[in-house]
């Protein structure tokens, strides 16, 4: 799966919470960007962000003086930060649950911006969308959790860990597709294995 870093936009320019919007304007028009990093006053402050829409709904639509209002009073701090290690799918995830349209990359450091446009542009969901990708993968762990079972016993910690992992990735699908799981895949086995139930609600 692609990564944020992989797609994100190093091309970022930041901006001090004190200067005005007309200095923020210029800046996105001298390289036509749609947003700007607002730069953290102290290591524990918190990144910010400007966008064209702050400046339209908040300055503009209300007649304002874009040349004395200044950037904090318009900005979104703090503003949602994308981990660069974070799956491009979780990422379009995020930007669905807060209705975001682009975000700053930060891992210690600003490393760069990912929009909306990014992710559409990159994303391989057109031809492996990820419920298909995570279904061969069930089917795949499925079959190592019925390997290490045979191989380290039914009431062993590697077989319980094993059909975790079955159930975790059940679970992401049934999430993906809006849809309740009837059986999973953990209670088919026990229905040809019923020890493996009985060892596993002893354990808990």
């Amino acid at each position: 799966m692609l990564k944020a870093a992989d797609v994100m936009t190093k091309d970022v320019a930041s901006i001090r919470s004190s200067a005005t919007v007309a200095e923020a304007v210029k800046l996105m028009r001298a390289r036509d960007w749609r947003a700007l990093i607002v730069d953290r006053r102290h290591e524990q402050d918190a990144y910010g962000i400007i966008s064209e829409s702050d400046i339209v709904y908040k300055v503009i639509a209300y007649g304002k003086d874009p040349g004395k209002v200044r950037v904090y009073e318009v900005m979104t701090k703090p503003c949602i930060a994308i981990n660069p290690d974070l799956g491009l799918e979780y990422v379009a995830r995020l930007f669905a649950d807060y209705h975001l349209h682009r975000a700053p990359v930060i891992q210690g450091d600003l490393l760069g911006i990912i929009s909306l446009t990014d992710i559409l542009a990159h994303s391989n969901f057109l031809e492996l969308p990820r419920t298909i990708v995570l279904e061969q993968q069930l089917q795949e762990e499925i079959q190592k959790a019925r390997v290490i079972c045979d191989q380290k016993g039914i009431r062993s910690e590697e077989c319980a860990a094993a059909w975790d992992v079955v159930e975790e990735l059940q679970s992401e699908i049934a999430h993906q597709r809006a849809e309740k799981i009837h059986k999973t895949a953990f209670e088919d086995y026990s229905d040809e294995y019923p020890e493996a139930l009985e060892a596993r609600l002893y354990d808990l």
